[in-house]
């Protein structure tokens, strides 16, 4: 499953349709969570994260076996990765149930692709693309936008909101950053050791396995309200199995094809999907700014997935051009060399000639021998 650096357009295009088929999945998790509101924050994120990961572990066994070597080599970035799959479930729904849902999934999603791009650009030195660059700035304007238009309904909502609602909104703000931070850490980690030659399955297994046993205890102390009834458990066992273990398996295998900074862009998808599935699952309203920036989220995929046509190089090839059979004793007026543009595939000029024993340099010392 490794990659090299320069990865051919249809990998690209693959790694990030799962990437966004991950998102799809992750836009989900807010909605999902209104069915079970007697389970707090701390219980939904140990769950889906902590149970989703252990599956994870538990499916990529196997190669985790195999590449015990591989991972134990680079297990410094296996426990930075563990440990951020550990606090972003925390801080993600805390900061979901404090700033509410659109304005948490929009900070802890939208801050996410800054921090991976600083983190490839400090650790790895990697250069940001212009196009990159044009389609963060389209998916973080949207995610504002998003982020505005649900802050104004909320306030028409809830009219004259005390002190302790505005420190919750700022709590719920700095949880999402922290979120944003973790996501980006966990997904810099997976890529690396994809790079480093990890399978993206033993890679995120070994990652989210760990990840998952940190999460055990907090899901001990919290998780009793999952089994007050079955649309609790049920909740929480979607959160599990479909967001979080197949989004997850989906997600390594698009970082196995995409950069962490491209594939946490393309990841500005699940807060227009959030919105979405809450204007027509919950019955909330989008106002025309939340509309506005679900299209410049779109107009972010459409930049970062579209395929780039590459044009082979080309390279100058001097030659003369043929002047036939040379008489003997007769001046030939010289000719200016010609230079000619052939792609890089073309075989030799020099070395194919004589190859043809046909050229007309050949021809011409048969006729000028002696007899």
């Amino acid at each position: 499953m490794t990659r090299p650096a320069g990865h051919a357009a249809g990998s690209v295009g693959v790694g990030s349709l799962c990437v966004l088929v991950a998102s799809v999945l992750w836009g989900t998790t807010g909605t999902a969570a209104t069915f079970a509101p007697g389970v707090g924050p701390l219980a939904i994120g140990a769950v889906a994260m902590g149970v989703g990961g252990l599956l994870q572990a538990l499916i990529a066994a196997p190669r985790i076996a195999r590449e015990t070597p591989g991972l134990r080599a680079h297990r410094g970035v296996v426990v930075l990765g563990a440990v951020a799959v550990a606090a972003y479930p925390l801080a993600f729904y805390s900061s979901m149930h404090l700033a509410g849902v659109a304005a948490g999934t929009v900070v802890s999603i939208g801050s996410a692709p800054l921090a991976s791009a600083l983190i490839e650009r400090v650790v790895d030195g990697r250069r940001l693309t212009r196009r990159w660059m044009v389609g963060a700035a389209l998916g973080l304007s949207g995610t504002v936008l998003l982020c505005v238009a649900e802050a104004a309904e909320a306030a028409d909502a809830h009219s004259g909101p005390g002190a302790g609602s505005v420190g919750a909104t700022v709590l719920g703000v700095g949880l999402g950053l922290v979120a944003g931070l973790t996501y980006a850490l966990y997904s810099w980690a997976a890529h690396r050791l994809i790079r480093r030659g990890v399978t993206s399955g033993a890679a995120m297994g070994a990652v989210f396995g760990l990840g998952g046993l940190l999460l055990l205890p907090v899901l001990l102390v919290t998780g009793a309200p999952l089994l007050d009834s079955w649309s609790n458990a049920a909740v929480g066992a979607y959160m599990a199995l479909v967001p979080m273990f197949l989004g997850y398996v989906l997600f390594g295998w698009g970082l196995a094809h995409v950069p962490a900074s491209t594939a946490t862009t393309l990841s500005l998808l699940e807060p227009a999907v959030a919105a979405v599935l809450a204007v027509l699952v919950v019955g909330e309203r989008l106002p025309l700014l939340g509309a506005a920036g679900i299209a410049l989220v779109v107009g972010c995929l459409a930049v970062l997935t579209t395929p780039t046509r590459t044009t082979p190089k080309r390279r100058i090839v001097t030659t003369r051009p043929a002047t036939g059979a040379r008489r003997q004793g007769t001046p030939q007026p010289d000719h200016p060399p010609v230079s000619v543009s052939v792609p890089d595939s073309t075989p030799d000029a020099n070395s194919a000639a004589p190859a043809t024993g046909g050229g007309s340099g050949e021809t011409a010392r048969r006729r000028r021998r002696p007899k």
